[in-house]
């Protein structure tokens, strides 16, 4: 009797998979975007870092400016100063 709950057990678990996968695949193809939204540096951001760079404004300030913490801070320094190095 325990064999035969473990397999409709398993078989059930097997059906929420393949139906969790679809609803994911059909999301995706109407352009859902999964995870946690992008959070953009503002308009100035490049005024900001000059600041920063030449020591005009204190670290803290320029994390008060952007709105951003101070990973996501870095890792759009990074990504602005590839972007400009493109240009």
């Amino acid at each position: 009797m325990l064999t035969m709950f473990a397999a409709v057990s398993e078989l059930e678990r097997d059906f929420i998979l393949h139906r969790s996968r679809e609803g994911i695949a059909a999301a995706r193809k109407r352009g859902v975007r999964f995870g946690r939204p992008i959070k953009k540096p503002p308009e100035n951001f490049a005024e900001i870092v000059k600041l920063w760079e030449r020591g005009d404004l204190p670290f803290s300030q320029v994390l008060k400016r952007t709105g951003l913490s101070e990973a996501t801070f870095y890792r759009r320094l990074r990504e602005w100063r590839i972007g400009r190095d493109k240009i």
